[in-house]
């Protein structure tokens, strides 16, 4: 065990805090949408929902597998209200890039501190991150195209909708 394996474990922890809170803001999202009439958009968003829970897990498992502790801190409250759906996926936009910044300083720390396990285990976050800020993207040029046309954004809305849930949702 190298001297700063703790401090690697505990932004581990941290990164397992930031997907918990991104988990839960994208549930806030979802909610908003579901609310305002957009069950497809809301489909989507509890989809990613799931992602990040499972990201969170993913981690919490690898510290567990390390023998380590994982450590878990309170959630605050996600911001509930909304504008537009602009707003939302620029939220979920911002959201997926604060969790790069994130991943790729701790990826960084690792290797500095020749955590090559965590450097591993942090390259399948790294891909899933190109992926996430790439989708949050196009998903936020999408709606930019359609959110001045009803009839567009409904479309769109339904199209969202098709998204294959990682975990069941109930119909709206």
């Amino acid at each position: 065990m190298y001297p700063n394996d703790e401090k690697v474990f505990q932004r581990l922890n941290e990164q397992i805090h930031l997907e918990l809170d991104a988990w839960y803001g994208y549930l806030a999202m979802s909610t908003w949408c579901s609310k305002n009439y957009f069950p497809g958009f809301a489909k989507w968003l509890n989809s990613q929902a799931q992602e990040e829970y499972t990201h969170a897990m993913k981690l919490r498992w690898f510290l567990i597998d390390r023998g380590k502790s994982v450590i878990l801190k309170q959630i605050e409250k996600p911001k509930i209200e909304f504008t537009t759906v602009i707003d939302i996926f620029e939220a979920a936009l911002d959201q997926e890039k604060e969790n790069t910044r994130s991943i790729n300083s701790i990826l960084q720390f690792a290797f500095e501190e020749k955590a090559y396990a965590t450097s591993a285990e942090l390259q399948w976050f790294i891909t899933e991150q190109v992926e996430e800020e790439r989708s949050a993207q196009m998903n936020l040029a999408h709606i930019k195209m359609v959110a001045d046309d009803p009839a567009a954004l409904l479309d769109l809305d339904k199209a969202f909708g098709e998204r294959e849930a990682i975990f069941p949702v109930p119909a709206e």
